[in-house]
């Protein structure tokens, strides 16, 4: 059987259409515009590179059926990772993107949970919060928050801060790492008791700042 070249033309057009279709935008005037139809979505604005107009960052996670499992009670798991993209405010308008991470995020699974939050700041750092969550195999829960400034023409690791507890004992630990001032503050407590903290000190090595996207958080 010959296909002729227009019918194969009509075929290519129609996957690129498509697979644009399930991909974020490169630019629009809102996140709406920007996220495909059906993707959950976060956002954040603020002026991240310092020039006087806004910027926004868009967190989805995709719908990919590759990626979901139906449970037999009929939950829908959605085991894609998040997708982090940053856009740069124009002056017509519009949200350029810079950049995107696909593989910034650990996905979720069966039994554990990795939810994600953005901020952008009155200063104009760009803070990700992530929250690990464990049903089973592990009491340990994680929260962290990573911040990063727009320098240098990329973002960087300015501070970081996290905290583990454990379900079972309700202990936890605090660190705090600062990279400009290259300190770090340790605080243990325990989350079923009053008045127990200890709080140390230290000093951290200096090392070139991190980039966004230099491994997975």
């Amino acid at each position: 059987m010959t296909v002729k070249k227009s019918t194969i033309s009509i075929l290519l057009c129609l996957y690129v259409l498509s697979m644009n279709a399930q991909a974020l935008k490169q630019q629009g005037t809102s996140a709406e515009l920007i996220t495909p139809e059906g993707w959950e979505h976060k956002e954040a604005l603020g002026d991240l590179n310092k020039d006087g107009i806004k910027d926004l960052v868009v967190l989805a996670k995709p719908n990919f059926k590759e990626n979901m499992m139906t449970r037999d009670d009929g939950y829908e798991y959605n085991f894609n990772p998040y997708i982090l993209a940053i856009y740069f405010g124009q002056e017509d308008g519009n949200y350029k993107q810079w950049k995107q991470y696909k593989e910034l995020f650990e996905p979720d699974s069966e039994w554990t949970s990795v939810g994600v939050d953005i901020e952008i700041t009155e200063r104009g750092t760009l803070n990700i919060s992530t929250d690990f969550f464990a049903s089973a195999g592990s009491y340990d829960t994680n929260q962290t928050k990573y911040t990063y400034r727009f320098q240098n023409g990329d973002f960087h690791l300015i501070g970081k801060e996290s905290t583990d507890m454990a379900r079972n004992t309700g202990e936890m630990t605090t660190v705090s790492e600062n990279y400009l001032t290259w300190k770090r503050q340790t605080i243990k407590d325990n989350a079923f008791e009053e008045g127990i903290k200890k709080e140390t000190w230290s000093k951290l090595t200096k090392t070139p700042l991190e980039k966004l996207g230099d491994h997975e958080l």
